[in-house]
């Protein structure tokens, strides 16, 4: 398990926060080719759509969209093509056997540089139904007021 990234992000998936309970966070480096690295350092990456999914012992990420890089060639990759993460077999199994069992799911929570590599945050996350959306909503709203309420009292 990872902490918070303090490395440079390129993209966040608010929308998993959303979505989804997130269980665990875990790091992952993603295997990337020619010209996506140059389109990430640009900022050029979405993970609205995206998730993972376990092949054969292997993290993939689907639905990630990293844009064609302006200054490329014809060597440049799909934008949606499937890419590997990279993580040790024990992690990869055991997160296997927790998604099998307890019926969770792996959704990429932001992308970001650490010591010049790309990573990926992926989250074990389990999803949210329509209740527990308007309870965390209003759970917001509620800490908004107090907030509002003590700036102005102390004011």
């Amino acid at each position: 398990m990872s902490e918070k990234n303090t490395g440079n992000t390129v993209a966040q998936n608010k929308k998993a926060y959303h979505d989804y309970f997130v269980l665990e966070t875990y790091e992952a480096g993603i295997e990337l080719r020619g010209t996506e690295v140059k389109s990430l350092r640009q900022g050029k990456c979405n993970l609205k759509d995206s998730w993972c999914n376990i092949d054969s012992g292997e993290i993939f990420v689907n639905g990630m969209h990293i844009s064609p890089y302006e200054h490329g060639n014809i060597f440049n990759r799909d934008p949606l093509r499937s890419r590997k993460l990279l993580m040790h077999k024990k992690e990869i199994l055991r997160l296997f056997g927790t998604i099998k069992q307890d019926g969770l799911t792996l959704i990429p929570l932001s992308v970001y540089f650490k010591n010049g590599r790309a990573k990926v945050q992926i989250g074990l996350c389990k999803g949210k139904k329509l209740y527990d959306k308007r309870d965390t909503a209003a759970k917001k709203e509620a800490q908004r007021n107090i907030e509002r309420s003590m700036k102005e009292r102390l004011r």
